[in-house]
């Protein structure tokens, strides 16, 4: 049974409205490389990787933790990571006490080490939490990376920040599925090159 041309035009339409970002991403391609080489030297240094985003978001850091953690690929090591959207309880303990914008920027300074890796997940690089997050991390040494959308000038400050330059929502959760998943692929890389051993 053959599609309609209604049908194949909304398909090829759907497809524009990602090309831009598809294409963006791969220009970065240097910039996702560095952001994996340091991640690499962190996690030999025995860092952990925290990350945290809001709805959708802390699903995809939920996502990227288990990546980490529990590798698809048989034969690759396992990384200490964690998604600090995971435990409803200490979410809405603090969130009542002190307010939803210093969820995590609470449980960053209550576990969060130097050698860690902090990584923010906002689609439109606006939220609140996310910026006192990253904040917190930076001030206490901590490696900040951040997958962001919109506009660059709105995303919170990091070492490393992967924007994604547009406004649906659906492109951009994509190319952030698509980042996340070459972060831990490239992380992968560089330990092998260099070894898991932490650094001297």
């Amino acid at each position: 049974m053959s599609s309609s041309p209604a049908g194949e035009a909304a398909v090829h339409r759907a497809f524009a409205r990602r090309e831009a970002a598809a294409q963006h991403l791969a220009d970065t391609a240097g910039q996702v490389a560095a952001v994996c080489r340091d991640m690499a030297a962190r996690f030999r240094r025995g860092g952990k990787l925290i990350v945290f985003g809001n709805g959708g978001s802390a699903a995809d850091a939920s996502h990227l933790a288990v990546e980490f953690m529990h590798p698809v690929m048989v034969g690759k090591p396992a990384l200490p990571a964690v998604a600090l959207g995971n435990d409803s309880a200490t979410l809405s303990g603090i969130g009542a006490r002190e307010g939803f914008a210093g969820v995590f920027e609470h449980q960053l300074r209550a576990f969060a080490d130097s050698e860690d890796i902090a990584l923010g997940i906002s689609p439109d690089g606006r939220c609140r939490n996310v910026h006192r997050g990253l904040a917190a991390a930076r001030q206490l040494g901590l490696l900040t990376v951040v997958l962001s959308g919109g506009l660059t000038e709105e995303a919170p400050a990091a070492d490393h920040l992967l924007v994604v330059p547009a406004t649906d929502p659906l492109a951009v959760k994509e190319m952030h599925m698509t980042t996340y998943h070459m972060l831990w692929e490239l992380v992968q890389v560089f330990l092998e090159q260099y070894g898991t051993e932490p650094l001297a």
